[in-house]
């Protein structure tokens, strides 16, 4: 291989960190002055959400860049350290609708508080892709030429169903780990989260693409080539977060709970 392509390279990973790097700075910065400057509690978590949305949605854009270039491994340890990042920064916003139906379904959540949210959710993710766009139109690095079009493929590369089951079944998986972690309380229990639902995400990374969040799933794949919006909204919207409701079903049933939980609760003590 020639060494300016290497350099080349080399240059375009750099390129892809800094900017993401960058993005979750601006966004850590803004919430900060959101969280002190609005007082307004349902505005502030309106913003909050459209924020983190946008922010992971933004980055989001560029781990696409990376995994198109350098593999899905590479793109694995970005999402694997991202995510921490988003656990630690993020307070009480999600970017997730479905973690906000989990809380009116388990305790009651002010239902119109809820739609307000989401909405503010996909607003974020949907106009994260117009700053990207001009970072992308700038070809700041080789991997970046060319990619500033609003033309884009569907990653659901099996058929609806199985895309919709993919979904489903393994974001009920990633939210009964979640859950198992809250309670035993683990020391490193971000991290060991973290891992699991980045392993899940590389698991379906060629047949779903492994969203297991409709707003991240909508902001970087809405009206693509390859999947009808309809089939967008049945594999992404309706499979995540029915997965997600039956977790909750799964974790009141006293043997599952159990089966996930003695085994670690005993250990620790």
């Amino acid at each position: 291989m020639p060494q300016a392509a290497v350099l080349g390279g080399n240059m375009s990973i750099v390129v892809s960190s800094l900017t993401i790097a960058t993005q979750l700075a601006l966004s850590h910065v803004i919430r900060g002055h959101l969280s002190e400057l609005i007082h307004n509690e349902l505005l502030k978590g309106c913003l909050l959400e459209l924020v983190a949305a946008a922010e992971m949605c933004g980055s989001c854009f560029e781990l696409i860049i990376i995994a198109d270039n350098y593999g899905v491994y590479a793109y694995a340890v970005y999402l694997f350290l991202m995510t921490i990042w988003w656990g630690q920064s993020w307070g009480t916003a999600t970017a997730c609708p479905y973690s906000l139906l989990e809380e009116y379904v388990e305790v009651g959540a002010n239902p119109l508080h809820v739609v307000l949210k989401i909405i503010a959710q996909v607003i974020g993710g949907l106009a994260s892709f117009r700053w990207v766009k001009y970072i992308w139109m700038m070809e700041l690095a080789q991997t970046h030429v060319g990619r500033g079009v609003d033309d884009c493929t569907a990653d659901l590369q099996v058929p609806v169903f199985f895309g919709f089951l993919i979904e489903c079944m393994l974001t009920c998986a990633c939210r009964l780990v979640s859950r198992s972690l809250g309670e035993v309380e683990p020391r490193f229990a971000p991290a060991i989260d973290s891992f699991f639902s980045t392993s899940m995400v590389v698991l379906a990374f060629n047949y779903s693409g492994g969203y297991f969040n409709p707003v991240l799933a909508t902001g970087l794949k809405w009206s693509c080539h390859g999947h009808t919006n309809a089939e967008h909204v049945v594999v992404y919207w309706a499979g995540s977060i029915l997965g997600a409701m039956l977790s909750i079903r799964l974790w009141n049933l006293g043997i599952v709970k159990k089966t996930l939980v003695e085994p670690f609760k005993s250990k620790k003590e």
